[in-house]
């Protein structure tokens, strides 16, 4: 089975990683997004034991759900409107998209328990991204402090599409170092102990600059919706 061979591949790239940076293979969590594939390929990701899987569309994330249930642990990665958040809010586990005080507003009005959420920081302020530019990400931060259903337990961003390792890296580094000033102010809405950056053209980078969440997609699972 070709995703088998693809799963086992990724996790000797991530091996690899790890060595380099010299961090623990345990920290790093693997996020099959499995938005391009139906409900048969997502279940198949599952049972050959990728357990977490990302949705960045609200009524893709609702039907894989439907089929595939608390089997899997649910990433909602793309960008959240407001008004999409009552669809998945009491499925979802975690959040990697909180770039706006009316998305926070609305999470935490329909949520019925806490929900983990990165917030998405646009480091390399690409008009095409969305996200907080990396000076707004402290003050946010700190106003959702009153959201009693919001934990930041970490920051997300995408580096800009390239092969060019130059401009990737810096982007990781700088979130990490954000990630790190964050951390230290002891928020404890905020503990933002994790960072969700990495997807298939360069995760091993990410890893190797401290990412704990990588998010992949055709390099797992292929494609099979258009």
């Amino acid at each position: 089975m070709i995703m088998k061979e693809n799963i086992l591949a990724v996790h000797k790239k991530i091996e690899e990683a790890c060595q380099r940076a010299n961090r623990n293979r345990e920290e790093i969590t693997v996020v099959a997004v499995t938005k391009y594939v139906d409900e048969l390929r997502a279940k198949a990701v599952v049972d050959l034991g990728i357990k977490h899987l990302g949705e960045n569309r609200d009524n893709q994330f609702i039907q894989k759900y439907e089929a595939i249930g608390e089997r899997a642990t649910w990433h909602f990665v793309g960008t959240l409107q407001s008004r999409k958040v009552k669809n998945i809010i009491d499925k979802v586990d975690y959040i990697h998209s909180l770039d706006r005080q009316s998305l926070a507003k609305e999470i935490n009005k329909r949520a019925t328990k806490k929900v983990k959420c990165f917030v998405q920081v646009n480091v390399a302020k690409e008009t095409s991204k969305h996200g907080l530019f990396v000076e707004e990400v402290i003050p946010f931060i700190e106003n959702l402090q009153s959201y009693e259903n919001i934990e930041v337990i970490g920051l997300m961003t995408m580096a800009p599409h390239t092969n060019d390792e130059n401009l990737i890296r810096p982007v990781f580094k700088t979130l990490k170092s954000l990630q790190e000033k964050v951390k230290n102010m002891h928020l404890p809405h905020a503990p933002c102990e994790h960072l969700s950056m990495g997807m298939s053209n360069d995760y091993t980078i990410a890893i190797e600059e401290g990412a704990t969440f990588i998010r992949l997609g055709s390099t797992i699972v292929g494609t099979n919706i258009e």
